[in-house]
């Protein structure tokens, strides 16, 4: 398989997974092992950056020299607040690389995209690879493609809901309308739910809660990895065509006449 290259930067693995909400630090480690990424985030405002009572701190506990750290700024509600979490990220963590997010009410957890818009160009203009999460809409994502985002990042459904691929026909006119990378972010359930997503071109898929909630992370993770697997290679073979009526896949051409 072709590698994920975003901003110039290449990936062998498609697979960005998240750092919260597991059971515990160790099976957090051991998911990200087995699901085989070299790309995770963290959250800048709900990490704890250094270590406290007597527990090293998540950025203490992931191999810089592994995985390569995309900041969020997730629980940002408004433009302002999320440019300046970008601003600590960037002091903090020496990167100039954002997975932006602007919520707009704390019951959907859907983008607001007016907002998102204007941090969007407010950090490119501030020098910062943009990452934004966004709406399966193909009109945001192809004004967030022009204003010059490294990639978009479009929900499959909403955050935590693990419903899956709500509306493929948006993620394919998504990918069919803008040349940069398209990574589905949220919504993914299980395993078939990211090889769906692949097979429909995507280029990557960002996950936590489909990991880090499930009855046992690790394996998930591991399942998680081979279902994205599958699923870039089953589009890069290209599937047949779907028919109403049966085709027989042996040749009647040659059949010995009754």
């Amino acid at each position: 398989m072709n590698k994920l290259t975003i901003a110039g930067k290449s990936f062998n693995s498609r697979l960005i997974v998240g750092t919260s909400r597991y059971p515990d630090p160790q099976t957090m480690l051991e998911a990200l092992e087995a699901s085989e990424t070299e790309f995770v985030t963290v959250s800048i405002r709900r990490l704890n950056m250094h270590a406290e009572n007597g527990q090293e701190s998540i950025l203490g506990m992931l191999d810089r020299n592994k995985y390569f750290i995309l900041p969020n700024t997730a629980g940002c509600f408004t433009a302002k607040e999320a440019v300046l979490t970008a601003q600590l990220a960037r002091e903090a963590l020496e990167t100039n690389w954002v997975k932006l997010e602007v919520i707009g009410d704390d019951e959907t957890l859907f983008p607001d995209v007016t907002e998102l818009l204007k941090a969007a160009e407010e950090l490119l203009a501030d020098n910062f690879i943009v990452l934004p999460y966004c709406n399966d809409d193909p009109i945001t994502c192809r004004k967030l493609a022009d204003m010059g985002c490294a990639a978009v990042m479009p929900l499959g459904a909403p955050i935590g809901s693990g419903m899956g691929i709500r509306n493929p026909y948006n993620i394919q006119i998504i990918r069919d309308m803008i040349d940069i990378p398209v990574i589905v972010d949220a919504g993914v359930g299980t395993a078939s739910d990211a090889a769906l997503a692949m097979e429909l071109g995507v280029d990557g898929i960002l996950m936590n809660s489909a990991i880090s909630g499930a009855e046992h992370p690790v394996k998930m993770a591991r399942a998680m990895k081979l279902a994205i697997e599958a699923g870039r290679l089953a589009f890069e073979a290209g599937r047949i065509p779907k028919r109403l009526y049966a085709k027989a896949s042996s040749p009647l051409e040659g059949l010995i006449n009754s």
